[in-house]
């Protein structure tokens, strides 16, 4: 029987590898091997041994469990088409932010082109378009937002804009002396 000792390498079954590797020692419990280090991947687990190798005989196949009364049946995923149908997809109205709509309602975006309400809670709603299921906004009705109203500038003072004129410059011209030179 080989001794171990922390450090030392041994074979072991990767729980990522999903295979029998060279791991390294990490700790041991009296002469036990506890915790290793797979050389490959670099992962830490519990020391399992190695596993038996595939050409050995299958274990039996343990019987599938029947399914709980509780409800936890197998999932059936539906296409999109296939959740369309029985739908009137002909009078879908067009997505607008300002309207409300219900869960299973068709809608056509002008983006992601037509789709189905999912879910609502408060102002947003859940659609499942062909390609994805996007979060829209729904029911900021109420009246528009008041634009404020355009006015020009005013025309445009002569002068540096931090120092304020006085009336001698805007008669006198820029150095507020007389035109013709007298002193």
């Amino acid at each position: 029987m080989a001794t171990f000792k922390v450090g030392g390498e041994v074979d072991a079954y990767c729980t990522r590898c999903k295979m029998d590797l060279a791991h390294t020692i990490l700790a041991m419990v009296g002469t036990k091997i506890a915790r290793v280090r797979c050389n490959t991947c670099g992962g830490d687990h519990v020391y399992r041994g190695t596993q038996p190798s595939s050409t050995a005989a299958p274990r039996a196949a343990r019987p599938r469990a029947a399914p709980s009364p509780s409800g936890r049946e197998a999932k059936h995923v539906l296409s999109f088409e296939q959740q369309l149908a029985g739908r009137d997809v002909t009078s879908a109205p067009r997505y607008s932010p300002q309207e409300s709509y219900q869960v299973d309602q068709v809608l056509q975006h002008p983006s992601f082109g037509l789709g189905l309400v999912k879910s609502v809670r408060g102002d947003k709603m859940e659609v499942a378009f062909r390609a994805e299921t996007k979060t829209l906004v729904q029911g900021r009705g109420g009246a528009p937002a008041q634009r404020p109203a355009f006015q020009p500038p005013s025309a445009p003072r002569s002068g540096p804009a931090d120092k304020p004129t006085s009336d001698a410059q805007e008669e006198g011209g820029p150095s507020g002396s007389p035109a013709d030179g007298q002193a």
